[in-house]
């Protein structure tokens, strides 16, 4: 088969779209997972974190689908609905549009320029449930709200949420950043065990200064990314639940691929974050693909120029975290 496609990021999230809208592709189930895994494997051409297919929706301006690198499909990405945002905008000269995900529409929209040359985006984040049985997470009580988890350490405090894909979050000090407690950790919950049957993103939280956080996570069906874009959203939320940052305040969010902006809303007894940040273009691709052989080959590549503008923003990211981590 013969596709085109895009490659983008948010915040170094990386990503292949791919527009059902009007090249009229029609994927089977099982094709979907087999392109993810087929393309986003870092040792090919193209490799990324996962494929964004862009569908037509019945009640809203589109639809998104995120399948992971590893072909699993996500319930929501936050990183990757600005790329869809920015899609969906520019086919349909939009400013604002709605975009189907599998548990809500939300609201997206354009927004003035995180950093000078910059398209940004700003994504609805919700619903945000904490019921543990949403993630789901096996423990025997209701909520996990800044509790130990004896099963997991003796030292870190979670906090469970679903918005709605699974996150565990963790408040840590730059000690606790270093070394292998993460990746440990984060393996233990994403392979055979019976506190997460179905694995759960892993949030490291280290606050920087009022209203700045920097945000790691390993993520369900990934592994470490350069940022997750929910993750960034539910850390938020849990440092205003901690009273570490406030409601409907602008938090930066700091990360390894960048920053973004995120405000937590509250409403009735509800939380929803906007999650505000770039929505950069790497190339457009044009490929035809082998499923029965597992193999591909690209006919066509055209870099853009708009990395070489983000590169400035994450090189003062970079410059800021050096040493603001180390407190």
């Amino acid at each position: 088969m013969d596709i085109t496609l895009i490659k983008g990021h948010g915040s170094g999230n990386d990503f292949l779209i791919i527009d059902e809208i009007t090249n009229g592709y029609s994927f089977s189930e099982s094709e979907r997972a087999e392109l993810a895994k087929l393309l986003c494997n870092r040792e090919g051409e193209l490799g990324a974190d996962g494929i964004l297919y862009v569908i037509n929706s019945k009640n809203a301006d589109g639809r998104m689908r995120v399948f992971n690198a590893d072909g699993s499909e996500a319930s929501m990405c936050g990183n990757g609905l600005r790329l869809v945002a920015r899609y969906v905008c520019e086919l349909k000269g939009l400013d604002e549009a709605v975009i189907e995900t599998m548990k809500a529409n939300l609201k997206v929209s354009r927004k003035p320029e995180i950093y000078d040359g910059v398209p940004t985006y700003q994504v609805e984040i919700s619903p945000v449930l904490f019921e543990l049985s949403a993630l789901p997470l096996n423990l025997d009580q209701p909520t996990l709200l800044n509790e130990k988890i004896e099963e997991l350490s003796d030292d870190l405090m979670f906090t469970a949420l679903a918005v709605p894909n699974p996150h565990l979050v963790a408040i840590v000090t730059a000690g606790q950043l270093e070394g292998n407690l993460q990746k440990e950790l984060s393996e233990k919950v994403n392979g055979p065990n019976e506190l997460f049957p179905d694995g759960v993103n892993v949030s490291f939280v280290k606050p920087l200064e009022s209203g700045a956080i920097y945000v790691r996570t390993f993520e369900r069906g990934v592994g470490f990314t350069n940022a997750c874009g929910t993750a960034m959203s539910a850390s938020s939320l849990v440092t205003c639940l901690q009273g570490l940052n406030k409601l409907e305040t602008s938090i930066q969010v700091y990360n390894n691929g960048g920053k973004v902006h995120c405000i937590v809303h509250q409403q009735d007894g509800k939380y929803r974050i906007d999650l505000i940040g770039n929505a950069t273009y790497l190339y457009n691709a044009a490929i035809s693909v082998d499923l029965s052989g597992a193999t591909f080959t690209v006919s066509r590549k055209e870099e853009l120029s708009e990395q070489q503008t983000y590169e400035k923003l994450q090189g003062e990211v970079q410059e800021y975290l050096s040493t603001t981590l180390k407190g």
